[in-house]
């Protein structure tokens, strides 16, 4: 049996499946207690006035079902000062362990890549679980190198409430 996937721009009739997608990754990443998405909160995030960020969906059609988005990829611009150029942030990718192999993931990776070069970016990058070997290798079969001396520092919740304030 073959299996073929488009990968696609989302749209708004995929805020249900992007919803789904990220709840199995969370549930992956054993990060469930932080999900806050709706397909409500998204779609202004996705498709509002002013985008916080970009998606993209792979379906597959493996004839049974019919099509199906079985992968995402959440992305965003940032910036570089050091390169003066904007760049490509993945937010997020993951594909459905039932449909991992199947070659989505890297060409997502590798449409994103393409995305990050016709926009003139100076650099498209993402980070990874330390505890996620398979991704880990993933990423660098891919070609990526996974940067040793960064650590990512995050303000949320009541310590942003705390850094914004002007005291």
């Amino acid at each position: 049996m073959s299996t073929a996937f488009t990968l696609r721009a989302a749209e708004p009739r995929d805020l249900d499946d992007l919803v789904r997608l990220i709840a199995a990754l969370a549930d992956y990443e054993k990060l469930t207690h932080l999900l806050e998405v709706t397909p409500e909160k998204l779609h202004p995030q996705l498709f509002g006035e002013r985008p916080a960020a970009e998606a993209l969906v792979a379906e597959l059609d493996d004839g049974r079902e019919g099509r199906r988005v079985v992968g995402f990829a959440l992305f965003f611009t940032n910036f570089s000062t050091f390169l003066c150029k904007p760049g490509l942030y993945l937010e997020d990718l993951f594909v459905l362990p039932g449909q991992r192999g199947l070659g989505i993931g890297k060409a997502l990776l590798q449409r994103l890549g393409a995305l990050a070069v016709e926009r003139g970016c100076g650099r498209f990058e993402w980070s990874v679980l330390d505890w996620n070997e398979p991704a880990i290798r993933f990423y660098e079969a891919m070609g990526a190198s996974v940067l040793p001396d960064w650590r990512i520092c995050r303000v949320t919740g009541d310590a942003l409430q705390r850094i914004a304030r002007r005291d």
